[in-house]
């Protein structure tokens, strides 16, 4: 390479000091680590935009996939986003608060709960999905569309073969 980049400096130094171990598996971890950290910084600057955290955004993003009437339970939210139901229950509040969401009891058990979307709060994760979108489009245009693809097909099967299935393990949910 005749200018390589942070990680196959990381490998070179790696090499050198342990000549004993294959360090060709932190070309591709390292990479998409580094990858993800900035494409996240990319992603949360669309949501700040909006002003909301990105937990904030995934929460609203669930409530509105939900499709009329836009409602959850926490638990469910907090399944579909990947975090405790202590998380979710701040983030809700924090919703709440701003006249995003509301909780209301659920009709068919008193003690459980229902979160559901506000008007103004579908009006605001449709405005920054739709920002949201756009921002993917301009990062996804840094690939070819082959690359894209090929890329897409790869991820899909790597993360089929170390997703438990049913692909709820983390992540994302927008």
């Amino acid at each position: 390479m005749e200018h390589p980049d942070h990680v196959a400096r990381i490998q070179a130094d790696w090499r050198r000091e342990r000549p004993d171990l294959d360090v060709t598996p932190q070309g591709v971890i390292g990479r998409l680590h580094r990858l993800a950290d900035r494409l996240t910084e990319e992603l949360c600057l669309v949501y700040g935009h909006h002003g909301l955290s990105e937990g904030e955004f995934d929460v609203l993003c669930a409530l509105r996939r939900a499709g009329e009437p836009y409602e959850r339970a926490p638990g469910e939210l907090a399944a579909h986003t990947m975090v405790t139901t202590g998380a979710m229950t701040k983030r809700i509040d924090r919703l709440e608060r701003a006249g995003l969401v509301t909780r209301r009891r659920a009709d068919d058990d008193q003690r459980g709960r229902i979160v559901a979307l506000t008007r103004p709060g579908r009006e605001l994760i449709d405005r920054a999905f739709t920002d949201h979108m756009r921002n993917e489009r301009r990062l996804l245009d840094a690939l070819t569309p082959n690359e894209a693809e090929t890329l897409e097909t790869l991820l899909t099967s790597w993360l089929a073969r170390v997703e438990p299935p049913g692909g709820q393990a983390a992540g994302r949910t927008d």
